[in-house]
């Protein structure tokens, strides 16, 4: 029989004084280690899980302390339900509450099988101390070979809101009443060997009495290698909107690269309640909210006309027979049957969207405008769209001259639209798709929106938090750009925490077999808030991006680009939208036609 640490700890330190009961352990696990690897749920050790009627039926922390059934359900994670999150379908445990529903990682054999590019753990970390449990595994391949992965867990209780794929708003105590406080669960994704299939996987040891590491699911994420990404935009905040009941949503996007199949993708990031989507479409804009002909229906989950995206998980429709032409307006609709009094949003879209009258019902299948008298400049709940084959996609991680602001609204002259056509134009290099992650108030540092909770702020949570979603689940991408730093140093973070932040982002990207490419941030003397130590710390961190020492494959040099060369720290007047931080069209065209494309393309730069 084998005993968890953290139990056998507090064994040898029982005194005629109890511990306090966040020190206490879960109960002892019984058996024998299997001698070959078996399914996660055959491994389930340990109750997560209470009903809120019968509380002391699940122990998740050893103090007695567990998740509410209802809150799970509440959030639309119902047992047995497949959840997707940064790219990855995970499934929740098939388990009535108060049974076994995940395991204490200590080493053991899960049986795994699939080929992707990184594998994802639903997981949370229990301690006294609040502390993320960490340790290393193994991924065993069928042709033999192995290679060691990271694995950390937040605490469920104290983690970073930013990063968890949900969180509820109680939790559960052995004395039968519920305390109001955010639990939290994380999905968090591993590199794997390109092009190997997964046999098996050795969870990490114990990592000691202080946490234990608890795994609810784990699968192999894909990454759509055949597949290109066309458009895309970030989840920016959660904010209130409407209430929207019974309306249709017509959202206007614009296509970079083109395809004779199409699938877009749909997000509740951030959200405390699933959503309904009752129906959906995609056609090429004609005029407005006008179709130039009939939109095509789109299904989900293998040929249903809706679903329902649980609360921080996405959701990918069916593949249709839609040909997308490149650099072109698509119009994507998207009925929501019941109320929605909050969503997912990218705020910045320079764009004109649709929305129905309430109460219109399902306007998916309109072919004209008039049943679309509202406006919008939102993207909600759209994340993307994607075409069947292609060389897949460059990623711009960005902030707000990447996102657009003050280019011309409709008019798609953002730096990474110049760059998508540049691509499609040619024939030398692989034409690629641009993929657009730029979010205005963006920082590389620290999170703008907390990410939990209604919010009017919708600058994001930091590239480093959000690189997982937003760049590394993308299908298939090849190369990120990252053009970030602007907003850190205006807001005082020094120029050493931008560079690490700037060092990690590189890493994870090489870790996960990308391109990763940088560019040196733009000059902004006369805006309000561009002080000379702001100055300062701009150009500490573009000597870092110019110095070249590895950490980048490529440094665009964007401040070179746009300065004014009789006024290096201020922006040429002509590329100046006129408040001295936003390039205006002309010089997000500049950004754009300056890349050298070869920059961008693995073994290419």
């Amino acid at each position: 029989m084998r005993v968890r640490r953290r139990a056998t700890a507090l064994a040898l330190l029982l005194t005629a004084t109890a511990l306090p009961a966040a020190t206490a352990a879960a109960s002892a696990r019984a058996g024998q280690r299997p001698d070959h690897p078996l399914p996660l749920a055959r491994l389930f050790d340990n109750k997560a899980i209470s009903d809120n009627a019968r509380p002391d039926a699940a122990d998740f922390d050893g103090a007695g302390h567990s998740l509410s059934a209802q809150d799970l359900a509440a959030a639309g994670w119902r047992p047995g339900s497949t959840l997707g999150i940064d790219g990855t379908r995970l499934g929740w445990p098939r388990t009535a509450p108060g049974s076994p529903d995940n395991v204490v990682a200590d080493g053991q054999a899960v049986a795994l099988h699939g080929r992707g590019g990184a594998l994802t753990f639903l997981v949370a970390g229990t301690g006294a101390d609040g502390v993320p449990a960490a340790g290393t595994g193994t991924v065993h391949y069928r042709d033999g070979s192995r290679s060691a992965y990271e694995l950390t867990a937040p605490d469920w209780r104290s983690g970073p809101l930013s990063t968890k794929a949900v969180g509820l708003p109680h939790i559960n105590g052995a004395d039968g009443h519920s305390e109001p406080a955010v639990a939290r669960l994380y999905a968090v994704s591993v590199p794997l060997r390109a092009g190997r299939e997964v046999a098996s996987v050795a969870l990490p040891h114990d990592p000691g009495p202080a946490a234990d590491l608890h795994v609810f699911a784990a699968s192999v994420r894909s990454n759509s290698p055949t597949r290109t990404g066309s458009w895309s935009a970030s989840t920016a905040g959660y904010r209130a909107v409407g209430p929207w009941t019974d309306r249709t949503l017509r959202l206007v996007v614009h296509a970079g690269a083109g395809g004779a199949r199409a699938r877009i993708r749909l997000a509740n990031t951030f959200a405390a309640a699933p959503v309904d989507i009752g129906a959906a479409s995609v056609a090429v804009q004609d005029a407005g909210a006008a179709a130039h002909s009939a939109p095509v229906p789109l299904t989900f989950g293998r040929g249903r006309t809706g679903t329902r995206i649980p609360a921080g998980a996405e959701a990918v429709s069916d593949p249709v027979g839609f040909r997308v032409p490149a650099d072109t307006n698509l119009l994507v609709s998207i009925h929501l049957p019941g109320t929605v009094t909050a969503a997912p949003v990218h705020q910045e879209a320079a764009q004109v969207s649709y929305l129905s009258a309430p109460g219109g019902g399902d306007r998916t299948g309109d072919v004209g405008g008039a049943a679309f008298p509202e406006t919008m400049t939102i993207w909600p709940f759209l994340t993307g769209v994607d075409v069947d084959g292609g060389p897949g996609s460059v990623v711009a991680l960005g902030d707000s001259i990447t996102d657009g602001v003050k280019s011309t609204s409709g008019a798609n002259r953002r730096w990474p639209d110049v760059l998508a056509r540049r691509f499609q134009s040619q024939t030398a290099l692989p034409r690629y798709g641009v993929l657009n992650h730029g979010i205005s108030a963006n920082r590389i540092v620290t999170d703008r929106y907390q990410g939990d909770g209604v919010s009017t702020d919708t600058g994001g949570v930091s590239a480093q938090h959000r690189l997982e979603r937003d760049v590394l689940a993308q299908p298939a991408a090849r190369t990120v750009v990252v053009f970030e730093g602007i907003n850190d140093v205006r807001w005082g973070t020094s120029a050493d925490e931008v560079i690490a932040g700037l060092r990690a982002i590189a890493r994870r990207a090489h870790e996960r077999g990308l391109r990763a490419v940088a560019a040196t941030i733009a000059p902004c003397e006369g805006y309000k808030d561009c002080t000379p130590a702001v100055e300062d710390r701009r150009q500490s961190v573009n000597a870092f991006l110019r110095a070249a020492d590895g950490t980048f494959d490529a440094t665009l040099d964007f401040d070179a680009v746009v300065r004014d060369p009789q006024h290096p720290r201020r922006m040429l007047p002509a590329y100046d939208s006129g408040d001295h931080l936003h390039p205006g069209d002309a010089g997000l065209k500049a950004l754009g036609e300056a890349v050298d494309l070869r920059a961008l393309v693995p073994g290419r730069g």
